[in-house]
Formats: C-alpha cells, structure tokens, sequence
C-alpha cells in the first residue's frame, strides 16, 4: 500500500516541478502559484488518459481536451511498474531467503507444486490489491484539488482510466518479479482461441502456436508505429520553414518555445501512431469532416500554430509521394510473416534451448546437414497460415487500441474528432496483413522447406566430423 501512495506522490511531484518551473519562466503569468498546482494535478490525470474540461473558453463553454501525450503516459506507469514489483520481491524475499526460525522445508523434489503456486497466487494477489489502495486513493484526492481550476478532470473517464493504466502496470509489475511466467497466460488465453485453430493437427501445441502469433503481432505493430514516425518525420522535414515560423510566430519568448517544445517531445509517440494510420489508408481527423489520407487531404483551415501541425500534407488529392507511404503497411506484413514462419537454423536452436531447459540433449546436426529439417505438409502450411491471421487479427486489436489512445476531442463541434479513427484503422491494419501477410507467409513456408530427396543425398554425402 505505501508503494502505491509513493508512486502517486512522485508523479504528482514531477507534474508540480515541471508545471512551476514553466511558472516561474513565464514572463506573464495568467495567474498565481495556486493556479499552477492545480495544473499540476490535472496534467498528472492527463498522462493517465483522463479527459480534462476547459473552463476558460472564449465563448464560455466548457470545452473537452482529450487527445493525451502518449510520452507521458511512460512516467505513472513506470512507477506504478516498479512499486508493484519492488513490492512482490520484497514478499517473496523471506520465502526464498529462508528464515532461520521457520522450519526446515522438504527438499524441491518432494515438495507439492500446487501449495507453492497456490501461496504465490496470493502473495500476488495481495502485492497487486495493496499498490491500487495507495495508489487509487492518492488519484481521487488530486482529482478533486484539480476540479477548483481551469482544466478540471472530466469523472467518468477518470473513474475508467486512472484504474485500469494503474491494475495493468502493477499487474505487469508483480509479473515480472515471480519471472514473466508464460503459463497463467497461456491458460487465460489459449481457451479464447478459436475452436479451429485449437483442432489443428500439426505437431505443435496451441500455446506454441499462440506465443508465434504474439511476436509476430508485435513485430508488425513496431514495424508499422516506426515507418509511421519515419513518414511524420520526412513530412516534417520537408516542411521545416512552416514548422519554424510557427514555432517563433506562435510563442512569446524563450519561456513559451520551451514549453512548446516540451509539448511536442510529449506528442512524438502521437504523431508516430497517426503516421501509421496515414500510412494504412484511414488517415486521421483534423476535425469533424476534414480527413487526411494518402489519397485527399483536406486539413482543417483553423489550425492553431504548432510546429507538429506543420507536417499535415497539403489540401488537395494525393501524389505519388503520399502513395509511397502504402510502404509501410507492406512492411509491417512482411515482418509478422518472417517471425511467423521461422528459419530452419533459428527453429533448431529454440528446440535446443528448450531441449536443454527440460535436461534433455538435443542432437547437434553438423554444419552441413540438412536431414534434421523437417518436411512441410498440408497441416504445417495450414497451421503456419492460422497463425498468421490469428496475428493479424492481434496486430489489428493492438493498432486500433494506439489509435483510440492516441487522439481525442480538442473541443466541441468541428474539433470533436482529432486523430485517427480507432475503427477504421485497425480494419485496415487487418485487411493489410490478411491479405499480405498470409500469402507471404505460405510462401515463406514453401521455400523454407527440405525435400526429402535433397536431405537423403546430403545426409549420405556428409562425413560427420570428428574433434581433435
């Protein structure tokens, strides 16, 4: 419990320094230090995906602001991450230490498995409990200070996001401190597969298969938020002169470009995930009915002056420059097929490793052997197709979630939609993998394969060599 009112109180203390130091530089300040706290408070409810309400508008209308920089999410959760684990090791340290007064325990070859797995269930269980009590009550208290200012938290997405950014990463906390075990996974997810896929006939298990679908996922969706901060990066390259002048236009001294460039550090991971919806086709909303995709892009003409705005292609339909962008879906495909379908040499090493991890010896084909590789069959093809989708269906989920993260409201009426769409772009990021990604990987499947009649003549032909 006190791990989680520590973590609280360190991210609302960096949120306070960062907050009054920006005070404090600021030539004109709107208003005091009281002011500047409750900011405080609201940008740390902020780096939790809270939506804040503007009070201070022009018209008088409280105005939504919901697009949340993703850069500061990384701070709360990291501290979260290493309260909850700090936490776990420290409850499990006697029992792994041993304690001179407990008496001698049986030895690891006697002792019953399911007594140890049942009281590390519950010493997780109270480690992950304990962090959200400290943790929970620390977020209510500073979103009631933060609702006597300016920007005050919007309640119901506080109530939703402050407890689920804190039970994820205490709970990847405590995860990580009993050593990432891969089993209570493998039990919660292998029964949500498809029935289907569970019935597939090839040698390996489902949770094999299950584990290959999740890199492969993972590897798609770093390789499509990458080539989406390749193409946000070259767009604002190319528009360096307008993403200046609006830097130097747009702020009132040292003290305000600062700040701005603070803000756009914060936004970099935003503009990444919109990239890569600009690069699967959907694009992004720079405002209700002003879409920006590779093949027309009409911005929005009331756009504030901030230099990351300057990377928006220009109004008008799409060239072949902004078609180029269709790229970086093909590669993300490519890389989810190339992990789904390992190379003979990488699939002989891990059954090595797993081999070794089980305290059996694998056979240690020679250099020029080829008979240890096995033979592709219809079932092999059809499972290592499977997989494939079942990842592209994972990398859609994981790409639709960025980009529900990623954007939000900016105000009311034409700025209630500002981002990527979350729907429409992880359909896309399914339909590219689909259709990309499963011909690649039967493909890939097919040419990685050993004929038996190649592997018959090189094993003949190969002298096994002897050490001297």
């Amino acid at each position: 419990m006190l791990g989680g009112v520590v973590a609280a109180g360190l991210g609302l203390c960096w949120s306070a320094v960062l907050v009054m130091v920006l005070w404090i530089a600021s030539p004109y300040p709107d208003n005091g230090p009281g002011g500047a706290l409750h900011l405080a408070a609201a940008l740390w409810l902020l780096a939790h995906g809270a939506e804040l309400v503007r009070t201070d508008t022009l018209t008088g209308a409280p105005a939504p602001m919901g697009v949340t920089p993703l850069l500061l999410l990384a701070l709360p959760a990291w501290l979260v991450y290493r309260a909850a684990r700090d936490a776990a090791e420290a409850a499990e340290g006697p029992e792994r230490r041993g304690d001179d007064a407990a008496p001698p325990r049986p030895s690891p070859a006697h002792a019953p498995r399911a007594p140890r797995v049942g009281h590390a269930v519950r010493v997780a269980r109270n480690v992950w409990t304990g962090v959200l009590l400290g943790y929970l009550p620390a977020g209510g208290t500073a979103a009631l200070y933060a609702s006597g200012g300016t920007l005050r938290p919007e309640w119901a997405w506080t109530a939703v996001c402050l407890p689920l950014l804190a039970g994820a990463a205490a709970g990847a906390g405590v995860w990580t401190a009993y050593g990432r075990p891969l089993e209570p996974l493998r039990g919660a997810l292998v029964p949500l597969l498809p029935g289907w896929l569970r019935r597939l006939p090839p040698g390996q298990a489902a949770a094999v298969r299950l584990g290959t679908a999740v890199r492969a996922a993972a590897a798609g969706t770093a390789v499509l938020v990458v080539g989406g901060a390749l193409l946000f990066a070259v767009s604002l390259g190319w528009h360096a002169g307008a993403a200046h002048t609006s830097l130097v236009r747009g702020t009132g001294g040292w003290p305000g470009r600062v700040a701005v460039l603070l803000l756009c550090a914060a936004l970099l991971p935003n503009a990444a995930v919109w990239g890569a919806a600009y690069g699967l086709g959907p694009g992004f909303a720079l405002g209700v009915g002003h879409l920006v995709t590779p093949l027309s892009a009409s911005p929005a003409p009331l756009l504030p002056r901030f230099p990351l705005l300057a990377a928006v292609p220009e109004a008008g339909a799409g060239a072949l420059p902004n078609w180029a962008a269709g790229v970086v879906p093909l590669a993300a495909a490519a890389a989810a097929a190339w992990v789904t379908v390992p190379h003979p040499r990488r699939a002989a090493k891990g059954a090595g490793r797993e081999a070794a991890g089980k305290g059996t010896a694998p056979v240690r084909p020679t250099a020029r052997t080829t008979a240890a590789t096995p033979e592709v069959t219809t079932a092999t093809a059809a499972a290592a197709t499977a997989t494939a989708g079942l990842a592209a269906v994972l990398c859609a989920a994981a790409v639709a979630a960025l980009a529900a993260v990623s954007g939000g409201r900016l105000g009311v009426a034409a700025l209630a939609a500002f981002g990527p769409v979350w729907w429409t772009t992880g359909a896309a990021a399914l339909a590219w993998l689909t259709v990309v990604s499963l011909p690649l990987t039967l493909a890939l499947t097919l040419l990685r394969r050993r004929p038996k009649e190649r592997a018959a003549t090189a094993s003949a032909g190969t002298v096994p060599e002897t050490r001297r």
